[in-house]
């Protein structure tokens, strides 16, 4: 059955121009793109965007993070596109990410790890909404 789920390109990935890599990687693996935008989250945006963490220690670097600079959003879908998704995109940590996984081979730290994706069905419904 066809999933859609949520994908964005962080600040230090499309500071580094790996947008077009990042999102090829998607399509070699048989998702569609229905919906893209480039945008830089407001302050506002960042904290709802980011809500699930917001009594977290890491809350305030994260919202920092991802208003930083551009980010590229898409709505990308396939048959289980929220879980072969995350195993594209690796462990949130790049120290921890496979080799050949978009965290593991860009990511920088765990905050600047090049790529945020929807990790349920419900967290794509409440992301999508804030993006587009």
């Amino acid at each position: 059955m066809t999933e859609q789920t949520l994908i964005i390109v962080k600040p230090d990935a499309v500071k580094r121009t790996l947008v077009e890599e990042i999102l090829s990687r998607f399509k070699k693996k048989g998702f569609a793109i229905s919906k893209q935008k480039m945008l830089n989250f407001t302050t506002e945006m960042a904290k709802e965007f980011y809500s699930a963490h917001s009594s977290k220690p890491f809350f305030d670097e994260l919202v920092s993070f991802i208003t930083s600079g551009d980010v590229v959003a898409a709505i990308i879908e396939r048959d289980n596109a929220v879980s072969l998704t995350r195993e594209i995109i690796g462990n949130t940590n790049p120290k921890e990410a496979s080799a050949g996984t978009i965290r593991g081979d860009f990511g920088i730290s765990i905050t600047e790890n090049s790529i945020h994706a929807s990790d349920s069905r419900e967290s794509f419904d409440k992301e999508v909404n804030v993006i587009f």
